[in-house]
């Protein structure tokens, strides 16, 4: 192994003990929408918190659907009170 893929395999790990802190203490649909916005996978999420990457996938899928519903409700209300 060369220094440089060592200082990656460090940086990595160091990369991964900041999301767990970053996520300790929340749900887990918390904990999988803090790790997608830092930019992890859905199958690195899914190693960190310790469940499937279908199971991750499968909750973003449900909070942007969420969040669509959300915004076109906002929409509608802004255009009513036009």
């Amino acid at each position: 192994m060369t220094n440089v893929e060592i200082l990656i395999q460090k940086f990595d790990t160091l990369i991964k003990l900041n999301a767990l802190i970053l996520i300790e203490g929340k749900n887990q649909k918390e904990q999988i929408v803090l790790l997608s916005k830092v930019g992890f996978a859905p199958k690195e999420i899914a190693n960190l918190i310790g469940t499937t990457p279908n199971t991750v996938r499968v909750a973003l899928t449900n909070i942007r659907k969420t969040n669509k519903k959300g915004s076109r409700k906002t929409q509608q209300k802004q255009s009513e009170t036009s």
